[in-house]
């Protein structure tokens, strides 16, 4: 650990911070009733979660702090390969299953229009999204970064922020990361306000956006980490539950340049810390433990149902009475979905991969620490 830091024996005794976890999985829902209700909104202003997209930044801030919190003071004894070892053993495996997720539902998508793809390019871009290579070649599907599974962009990112902890970040002390850090808020502020919003990453035209967006919130995350900015209070999962969601639905308006920056920048640290410094109730221990758990299936493998919603809904045209009666199945469908994939695919491939690639720990003590070291990933 930091020498800079003072605090450092505070955060040693490696408490799990449940109520992270829980949030981690309001964020995720919020992103998935946002992606059902932009297809119906297409002004985010009128979209009563317009702001569901900022759940990402929410995600990159959690995972700074926690990166830091997990690894700081044991990556030089760990190294740099076995990092990325538990890394892409603890991100990888929905990032295949949400691709294949997603060629499946473009293959097989009732309502799509019909549109041709020779097998050559429908191979490349299933290759190169399952190795996170962004390939923005289909104009139907807004130039995604990942047309199978458009919430890898966020993906993408988190592996280069992991790239930058692991080679540079770890070593960097405090003062240079406050540094970086406001460097880094600079450039969310750029481009908040030449974009209108903070709302890019996930296109070719707004790629770099994104690298605005990880750099600063990771940041903050880890800087919150090692500075112990830990916040006591009582608000609890629920209190901060609810002041979680307020961002998300928070009105959009001609300021969302500038209201959504403030959001990122000040809001979202807060809640974490928060977050990290309130105590949990015990009836709400097993929720928040579920919600952590389900939250990056649940990123991961929604988006097939929502592109199928999405061409369902402009082809078909429902009445806007009718759209309850789809959307909120629709979203039992997804939690559903992700249920299994965690409990049926992700924690048992993870803890396989664990047991056979990795030999400097014991295979319980991976297993634990691959379920246990939260990521936060994940589009708006």
């Amino acid at each position: 650990m930091n020498k800079e830091n003072p605090n450092e024996n505070i955060l040693n005794t490696k408490k799990h911070f449940e109520i992270l976890d829980g949030l981690r999985g309001i964020a995720a829902l919020a992103v998935v009733i946002f992606h059902f209700m932009e297809w119906v909104f297409t002004d985010v202003n009128k979209n009563f979660i317009g702001h569901g997209f900022l759940a990402v930044d929410f995600f990159f801030c959690l995972s700074g702090f926690v990166i830091g919190y997990a690894y700081d003071n044991r990556i030089r004894n760990l190294g740099v390969k076995e990092f990325f070892k538990l890394r892409l053993i603890r991100l990888h495996p929905l990032v295949i299953l949400g691709t294949a997720l997603g060629l499946l539902g473009f293959l097989f998508d009732p309502f799509a229009t019909s549109i041709a793809y020779d097998t050559g390019k429908l191979v490349l871009l299933f290759v190169c999204s399952l190795l996170l290579i962004p390939l923005p070649l289909m104009e139907e599907r807004f130039y995604n970064l990942f047309a199978f599974n458009a919430p890898s962009w966020s993906l993408f990112w988190e592996y280069v922020a992991n790239l930058f902890y692991a080679f540079v970040l770890y070593k960097v002390g405090r003062r240079s990361l406050a540094l970086l850090t406001l460097l880094a808020a600079v450039g969310i502020c750029i481009v908040s306000y030449r974009a209108g919003n903070l709302l890019g990453g996930w296109s070719k035209d707004n790629f770099l956006d994104g690298g605005a967006r990880v750099a600063y919130s990771f940041l903050a995350g880890l800087f919150l980490y090692r500075s112990n900015w830990i916040i006591k209070n009582k608000l609890g999962f629920i209190g901060l539950a609810i002041l979680l969601f307020l961002a998300f639905i928070m009105p959009g308006s001609k300021w969302n340049w500038l209201t959504e920056p403030l959001v990122v920048l000040f809001y979202f640290p807060l809640i974490v810390s928060l977050g990290a410094g309130s105590s949990l109730s015990p009836q709400w221990k097993k929720i928040c433990r579920f919600s952590g758990n389900i939250s990056y299936p649940l990123y991961m493998t929604h988006y097939a149902v929502i592109w199928i919603f999405g061409n369902y809904y402009t082809n078909e045209k429902p009445p806007i009475g009718a759209l309850p009666y789809i959307i909120i199945p629709g979203i039992i469908l997804i939690v559903v979905i992700a249920y299994f994939a965690m409990v049926f695919y992700d924690i048992p491939v993870r803890r396989y991969l664990a047991k056979k690639t990795v030999r400097t720990q014991s295979p319980k003590t991976l297993a634990n620490t691959i379920d246990n070291s939260a990521d936060s990933v994940r589009r708006s």
